[in-house]
């Protein structure tokens, strides 16, 4: 099951030299870009492990990839996202947010479905990744 979060998460996967052009797009718009990663990609689960700091002073995209590149050495079977932020007052939130690397098997979710008081019934999403130790999700790290 392919985990759709985020811009271009419906498309293919993109190629290097296209998340170039959309962080140099990004940096252009006066974003600033972040590199996440995660082993637990559950909907709910905004909050991924930052790789490294915010980058507000870089104007090249080459720096981010450079951290992209960094983080998918380190976290090869991890979900890795750029986020590109807009500190602007009024806005000061999240612009552009798009998954750069996916483990090689995504095992998905299942829907479970719980019966409440009278005819309630309430439906909870579980990643099945969560099943196993943070670390241990995707198989052993290389």
């Amino acid at each position: 099951m392919r985990i759709t979060q985020g811009t271009f998460s419906f498309l293919p996967e993109l190629t290097d030299e296209e998340i170039s052009a959309q962080i140099n797009y990004a940096l252009g718009q006066g974003w600033a870009c972040s590199v996440e990663y995660t082993d637990d990609p559950h909907p709910r689960n905004t909050y991924w492990d930052m790789w490294g700091l915010p980058m507000f002073d870089l104007r090249d995209a080459a720096g981010v990839m450079q951290e992209v590149k960094a983080c998918r050495a380190t976290f090869p079977r991890h979900y890795i996202k750029v986020n590109a932020f807009d500190s602007v007052r009024g806005f000061e939130t999240m612009r552009l947010s798009f998954i750069v690397n996916r483990p090689p098997h995504e095992p998905g979710f299942r829907l479970t479905r719980q019966e409440a008081h009278g005819r309630v019934q309430r439906y909870v999403m579980a990643s099945y990744a969560g099943e196993r130790p943070e670390g241990e999700r995707y198989g052993a790290q290389e």
